[in-house]
């Protein structure tokens, strides 16, 4: 909770870079609910692949491993875990699962995490629910075999006071608005990890909770491409810009900036996939041009050239005119002057 006492992450410094990574992922956001109208059985497709590697990546970085066929059994549920590891990714799957379909209907609370935890270890003969019963460190290995103390997270007696007062904190930021909603989820995920609140399942806690609030603020590019993966992916510089925040953090005068850095290139990452993905399918004849009228019916009244292109990534010049064009013939629009400043008006309801 180092990071939300005294509003200390409010006053962290923000580069410049940073700045444009929060606007690029408000884009990102506002784009979401156009593919999702436009591409609804392409994005079910990315979905369920998306649980499927989520789930196996976040139990892969911390070692757990499971055979292809088994693992896809397990996430459709055609199969029972036969051993630890199927049991531990079976549970992940589980809360997977319940943040899918729940999270707008939750609430942060200890509660709801201990639970998930619970749920995260219902397989298996480890007693989940329960703060860690005691001392954890976090290692590093050394030359292939000597251990190396990384970090100290909070002594056991001290955690579940500080599990309330974090979750109490974000969520009084939260509600009173006065800090963007990105650096709250990062600084809330890191003190989780910070805190290391339990015996076991710590990090696969802190990525289904960055899924969880990422959803409450409207971020949902979880849903259909795997942040788990993309943090496993880049396991060595998450790792890093852990450790590199975590630098004074029990003396309140740690650095957020790399973990913060860390945590939206991570989401970018998974946005400029989605779209990727999404564009490669809007390349078919026409698809483009629809996806033009949805996004002409979603902006205001009055909207410019600019604004178009600010919503259509991906689509030609020569194409968003053609699709401008169209409406106006079809007395959709209305021209209010002339050339690409020109302001335009939807003077009916889109029906193409």
């Amino acid at each position: 909770m180092k990071s939300f006492e005294h509003d200390y992450y409010v006053h962290q410094p923000i580069s410049q870079g940073l700045l444009m990574s929060v606007r690029s992922l408000g884009e990102f956001r506002g784009r979401q609910a156009l593919y999702r109208d436009q591409f609804p059985e392409v994005l079910e497709t990315l979905r369920r692949v998306a649980v499927v590697q989520s789930t196996e990546s976040s139990n892969r970085i911390e070692g757990i491993t499971v055979p292809v066929d088994r693992l896809d059994a397990i996430v459709a549920k055609k199969s029972k875990p036969k051993n630890r590891s199927e049991q531990e990714v079976a549970g992940y799957r589980d809360v997977l699962a319940d943040i899918h379909a729940n999270a707008s209907k939750l609430k942060l609370s200890t509660t709801l995490i201990l639970q998930w935890h619970k749920q995260l270890f219902r397989y298996t003969a480890e007693e989940g629910g329960i703060w860690k019963q005691e001392e954890n460190v976090i290692f590093e290995i050394l030359d292939g075999e000597r251990k190396a103390v990384r970090f100290r997270p909070l002594p056991m007696a001290a955690t579940p006071n500080a599990m309330e007062r974090l979750c109490g904190l974000f969520n009084e930021r939260i509600a009173e608005g006065n800090a963007e909603p990105l650096l709250s989820i990062a600084s809330f995920v890191f003190d989780f990890e910070c805190i290391h609140p339990f015996k076991d399942g710590n990090g696969r806690m802190g990525r289904l909770l960055t899924l969880f609030l990422l959803y409450r603020a409207g971020y949902e590019v979880g849903r259909f491409i795997s942040l788990e993966r993309v943090i496993e992916e880049s396991k060595e510089t998450y790792y890093e810009a852990l450790f590199n925040s975590s630098q004074k953090w029990h003396e309140g005068e740690h650095d957020l900036l790399p973990w913060w850095s860390y945590f939206l290139g991570a989401i970018t990452a998974a946005y400029k996939e989605f779209e990727s993905r999404i564009g490669t399918i809007t390349s078919a004849r026409g698809a483009k041009r629809e996806m033009v009228y949805a996004a002409i019916h979603r902006l205001p009244e009055e909207f410019s050239f600019s604004d178009i292109q600010r919503v259509c990534p991906g689509v030609s010049f020569a194409t968003l005119k053609r699709a401008l064009q169209d409406l106006k013939r079809k007395k959709q629009i209305v021209s209010l002057g002339k050339g690409r400043d020109a302001r335009w008006k939807r003077i009916v309801s889109l029906s193409h």
